[in-house]
């Protein structure tokens, strides 16, 4: 299984590296044969994701989120649904190639991984909470990594860019910050449903809504620098580079509550790592 396991995490990297491409050469090339390609490629490295998770379910009998490994999987396959989900409201591709080049990042790591064993579910985990709870916080992840890619893009691109290519974006015009702003607002959401819901399962498994797991304050530490965001932008009037740094540092927040535990001295003391 775990050969079987590799060679269609290879296969899925192939389709985000040339939707990466294709996304790309959007930006300097207008055709009607990339604007069906590119989204053909991204899609095509989703289907492969999606059809990783179902047959590891289907065989194994349990939800594939326990690894790291299965949680990459996951977390490439929400990133391409959260960028179409932008494409489709924005009539924009503007942010398609941070998209597949975050979904093949994340598919190349995959790949480095060594467990792509099955771990069973321990029994704290064996909850009806288990899968919305990994769901929406993965697709909230997924958000904020868009978001991320724009933020670093609108850092050098701050203003509006006339670009004459409704193909492109609807009305021609790129505002990333738009773009990031609603990327971030979604990811916020999906942060906040997460949260409520790991309080609901921690009641329900521990006897309390909140036990200090070094993961749970770190998904309060995100939670929280993204409620700033929203507040500095919505009542503080802050627009522009300020903003998009806030953001960065948001998703690097996000990307230690996801993969940095295991460096915390209390690491050993929490239900939420990755072994």
């Amino acid at each position: 299984m775990t050969h079987h396991t590799q060679l269609l995490t290879t296969i899925a990297i192939v389709p985000y590296a040339l939707s990466a491409v294709l996304y790309g050469s959007m930006w300097f090339v207008s055709s009607k044969w990339l604007r069906l390609f590119a989204p053909l490629a991204l899609g095509t490295g989703m289907a492969i994701n999606i059809f990783q998770m179902a047959q590891r379910w289907s065989m194994v009998g349990q939800p594939p989120f326990k690894t790291l490994y299965e949680s990459l999987v996951l977390l490439a396959a929400c990133t391409a649904i959260v960028y179409f989900m932008v494409e489709f409201i924005y009539r924009a591709r503007v942010l398609g190639l941070f998209s597949a080049l975050g979904c093949m990042g994340v598919m190349i790591f995959a790949w480095s991984r060594s467990d792509k064993g099955v771990v069973n579910l321990p029994a704290a985990l064996q909850s009806a909470w288990f899968i919305p709870h990994v769901l929406v916080y993965f697709f909230g992840y997924a958000a904020l990594m868009v978001a991320f890619g724009a933020a670093l893009a609108y850092l050098f691109k701050p203003k509006p860019i006339q670009t004459g290519r409704p193909d492109l974006i609807r009305g021609g015009i790129v505002d990333l910050e738009q773009s990031l702003d609603g990327a971030v607002r979604f990811g916020f959401a999906m942060l906040t449903v997460g949260l409520l819901f790991g309080a609901f399962w921690a009641r329900e498994a521990w006897g309390d809504y909140w036990v200090w797991d070094p993961k749970e304050t770190w998904s309060l530490v995100s939670w929280l620098v993204f409620g700033i965001y929203l507040h500095l932008y919505y009542l503080g009037g802050w627009r522009g580079r300020r903003l998009a740094f806030v953001v960065i540092v948001g998703f690097i927040a996000v990307a230690f509550t996801y993969l940095g535990m295991n460096f915390l001295p209390t690491a050993a003391q929490s239900a939420h790592v990755y072994q």
